[in-house]
């Protein structure tokens, strides 16, 4: 078990046993309350129920998916709450992926101006990412996170045992934003990693522990993501607005898929803007083509891509905002690139695949 203690909680990685129910227990909440996703439910609570049962929980279940991650389900989430009388000393726990974490803890912070809740992230991306620094949120109007809050958890729950549960390619998504955090913040790691082409035999132990560290130094400086923080989104520009345009297609891509490639964009950028050497694009090139293969972008959309990152939340004025590497391991927030530059960082993607 390694636990990473925070100012107001600890994110515990390892099994959860007795101790986190007994932790449970003392908070002494007046209700509790578990919000799974058709997934989850079958695959997940099996590992937890039975520490929960003497808590009786009242169980919520939504459809899976990032298309359901919207206002009217965290209507129904909220009606089930009044439903099972939830009050303001109630606890909610997300037993789930990144969606479930940002669309639970969104709606347990706006229920009734805001009740407890434990992040329990069950993927690989959900607990080096989405389980730590406390920003919640719904998609709404066609873009990712754009109706949201900052709010810490009492607690999170990070069991490996859960990604016994994942298919190769969603564990994949999560190890993009393990590479995400060696590329910004660890150009040791970033080397250790060139060595894994497999992740059939990772001690995730191990590395989910490094990679959220290296978040939570950079959340630690920054919680409300005014300056350093932004960092934390190399590759989230360009590749949010893949992740957003083929979500509305009949290829969707998993988060780290869209994410990898938009790392390679940035790279790319990052060579044209700040001189990322020509030698390290090709390894990020290289690496990431070779982990997550390639989907090629339509240029066709360029519009609709465009229009997607100018709604995006780190933007201060009418520039697209980027954050980009001087050199791997080192990062710049509040970067900039013309329409035309990002343009031809998507092209140079897709020549990348050739």
């Amino acid at each position: 078990m390694a636990t990473l203690q925070l100012e107001h909680y600890n994110i515990e990685i390892g099994p959860i046993g007795e101790a986190h129910f007994q932790w449970l227990a003392d908070q002494q909440f007046a209700g509790i309350a578990v919000l799974t996703d058709s997934n989850t439910a079958q695959h997940c609570c099996p590992i937890v129920e039975a520490g929960l049962a003497k808590f009786n929980p009242t169980y919520i279940e939504v459809p899976a998916g990032e298309q359901h991650k919207t206002i009217e389900t965290s209507q129904y989430i909220w009606e089930q709450l009044f439903q099972a009388g939830a009050g303001r000393n109630w606890c909610v726990l997300n037993l789930g992926g990144g969606v479930i974490g940002d669309m639970g803890g969104f709606c347990a912070g706006t229920f009734k101006r805001g009740i407890d809740f434990i992040q329990v992230p069950t993927t690989l991306l959900s607990q080096v990412d989405a389980s730590v620094g406390g920003k919640l949120g719904i998609d709404f109007f066609g873009v990712k996170n754009s109706v949201g809050l900052f709010r810490d958890p009492r607690a999170v729950w990070a069991d490996p045992r859960f990604f016994h549960t994942l298919s190769d390619r969603e564990l994949r998504s999560g190890f993009a934003e393990i590479i995400k955090h060696a590329l910004i913040a660890d150009a040791q790691q970033w080397n250790e990693l060139q060595s894994m082409t497999t992740l059939s035999e990772v001690d995730w132990t191990n590395w989910v522990a490094r990679s959220v560290a290296i978040k939570q130094q950079i959340v630690a400086e920054d919680p409300m993501e005014k300056g350093l923080r932004k960092a934390l989104n190399f590759g989230h520009t360009i590749g949010h607005a893949i992740e957003s345009y083929f979500l509305e297609t009949d290829t969707p891509l998993l988060h780290g898929e869209a994410i990898a490639a938009g790392m390679i964009c940035e790279a790319w950028l990052s060579a044209e803007v700040l001189g990322l050497s020509s030698t390290e694009l090709e390894q990020i090139t290289s690496y990431f083509l070779t982990l997550y293969g390639h989907q090629t972008i339509p240029m066709n959309e360029s519009e609709t891509l465009l229009a997607t990152m100018r709604q995006d939340k780190k933007n201060e004025d009418s520039r697209i905002n980027f954050s980009l590497l001087p050199s791997i391991g080192a990062v710049e927030v509040n970067q900039t690139a013309s329409p035309e530059l990002i343009l031809k960082s998507m092209e140079f993607y897709n020549e990348s695949g050739r």
